[in-house]
């Protein structure tokens, strides 16, 4: 259990694991992370040891640690989210209610799923380059956790940043894109249910890969609901591909990210799939078809319609230039706080 991860309270979390879990058929330990690679220490002791189940109890972050150990092992990753976007529990469809998400573990179902790599470092969700790995970098720094402050720090840097040519080579051939963000993806979301990759699955062998192409800030809200209607591939800014492996090339270093977690690369960047890697325990009553949209977003829908409607009159009344691209962040910003 990761004591800081996330913008959960988990004081109550080992009351509730010795009050749920079946423990006629569970031994357990509770151990809390100390420094930052802790949870991998553990998680590979535990599988050196034959654990049959590793629990990760936090956010993407801290669930990336504990798998990274346990690929190609016979423990079991399970999932207690407590993060704040929690894509990949998400994705697998585990509850975002802790007492639910133990009862999940008692049902001990295993499943083998894929994972991905990028430049040696596993990924278990998403890992990207381009603008999402920029933001990555600015959110760690921020010090402030959850989906508004996410997005805010999207409004403020999203301006400042400049797309990159990118040469992308598969099996198929070399192709060049000019792209805002290149994006693989071994599941569906980012997290908090925006879906980069609404047909992404875990068990095909396959990175879905998406680039995002540069557009402009009349764009940005359509695309933002996109992402959360499950409908991105459908925006003409998106091309989209899947591949068992990619090298790509930019001319400078930079950022890449790995389940939101940031770092510094070179200029080269490879990725790859592996294919049934790791053991998680799975929800049996998931839905086997996870991409069509679910009507509780149209809400999210409908909030960035209006965004669009206050861009486009507030495009109508101020001049070009950098006074309107300020104004229009303004608005966007306080309409998120309200």
């Amino acid at each position: 259990m990761n004591p800081i991860s996330g913008i959960h309270d988990k004081e109550n979390i080992p009351r509730l694991v010795s009050n749920h879990l079946d423990r006629q058929r569970f031994d357990y330990e509770v151990i809390f992370t100390e420094y930052a690679g802790h949870a991998a220490d553990i998680a590979r002791q535990s599988a050196s040891e034959g654990v049959d189940i590793a629990v990760a109890v936090g956010g993407d972050g801290t669930i990336n640690e504990v798998a990274r150990s346990l690929t190609h092992t016979k423990t079991a990753l399970g999932i207690i989210p407590c993060g704040s976007g929690n894509g990949l529990a998400r994705h697998l469809c585990i509850p975002m209610d802790t007492v639910k998400a133990i009862e999940l573990i008692n049902t001990g179902k295993v499943e083998a799923y894929d994972y991905g790599v990028i430049n040696g470092l596993p990924f278990f969700c998403t890992c990207g380059m381009g603008f999402d790995a920029f933001i990555s970098l600015k959110f760690a720094e921020s010090g402030k956790r959850g989906p508004v402050s996410y997005v805010e720090n999207v409004l403020k840097e999203g301006l400042k940043y400049k797309p990159e040519t990118y040469e992308i080579v598969d099996d198929n051939g070399t192709v060049y894109h000019k792209a805002f963000l290149i994006a693989c993806a071994n599941a569906s979301q980012y997290g908090n249910n925006a879906y980069i990759a609404p047909g992404a699955t875990m068990r095909d062998g396959l990175l879905d890969v998406i680039i995002m192409e540069p557009f402009n800030a009349l764009d940005a809200p359509q695309i933002a609901a996109d992402l959360f209607m499950k409908t991105l591939a459908n925006n003409s800014k998106i091309k989209t591909f899947k591949a068992q492996s990619i090298h790509i090339r930019r001319k400078q270093p930079g950022a890449i990210h790995y389940d939101g977690d940031p770092m510094m690369t070179n200029s080269d960047i490879d990725v790859h799939i592996e294919h049934l890697g790791i053991r998680i325990i799975s929800n049996p009553q998931a839905p086997e078809d996870t991409t069509h949209p679910n009507p509780l977003l149209n809400a999210f829908s409908d909030f960035f319609n209006n965004i669009n409607n206050v861009r486009e009159d507030i495009g109508r009344d101020i001049e070009k230039g950098g006074r309107r691209i300020q104004a229009i962040n303004k608005v966007l910003l306080r309409k998120l706080r309200n």
